[in-house]
């Protein structure tokens, strides 16, 4: 049997959620309204409220699949330094989910769909980390490694670096940035 929505509209969640892609990408989360998308989608207002209850469900929504994404995207890298590249890859491809995903004033904290995606992610880059040898302190490792990676998606989609980059393509520039900061020895040891 099919759902009222979709008898009448087709898939109407898929359709809320690629047109609430479409504002943030182009005006930021902030644009987003649930009557605007109801319109856009040729629906009645009320309608995307079936699916998301409200403007912070949608925007969960959103958020979890894009957690979800990044799991995906970072599954089975050889080693942190391309999970690094496929972190900004990702950002690059998704930058509305990315917008979103890491702003968790605009989320609902506690939903566990969003908690299981945010987990899968998380174990994903922790698991690039777990590789490298000689890290006394692998969560720091970590976040290093996740600062550099979002910290440089971050200047890549607001254009911050452009001129600095030269035209070169972002995800090699991200490997030489890598090992411009990675190659040197540390005095007590190796990084690998």
């Amino acid at each position: 049997m099919t759902s009222r929505s979709t008898y009448h509209h087709g898939d109407l969640r898929q359709a809320v959620l690629a047109a609430a892609l479409d504002v943030i990408a182009a005006e930021g989360p902030g644009a987003l309204s649930l009557r605007d998308l109801a319109r856009r989608a040729g629906v009645s207002h009320a309608a995307p409220a079936h699916h998301f209850k409200d403007r912070t469900g949608l925007l969960t929504a959103i958020a979890t699949e894009g957690y979800g994404l990044l799991a995906e995207a970072l599954a089975d890298a050889p080693e942190l330094r391309e999970r690094g590249v496929r972190y900004v890859r990702f950002a690059t491809a998704h930058p509305a989910h990315f917008q979103v995903m890491f702003q968790p004033e605009l989320l609902r904290a506690d939903d566990p769909d969003l908690l299981a995606a945010k987990d899968r992610a998380s174990a994903e880059l922790r698991a690039g980390v777990a590789d490298v040898k000689h890290v006394p302190d692998a969560r720091t490792a970590g976040i290093a490694a996740w600062s550099l990676a979002h910290g440089f998606a971050t200047l890549l989609l607001t254009h911050n670096v452009d001129a600095a980059m030269g035209g070169r393509d972002p995800e090699e520039y991200f490997r030489s940035l890598t090992g411009l900061l990675f190659s040197a020895q540390p005095a007590t040891g190796e990084w690998e």
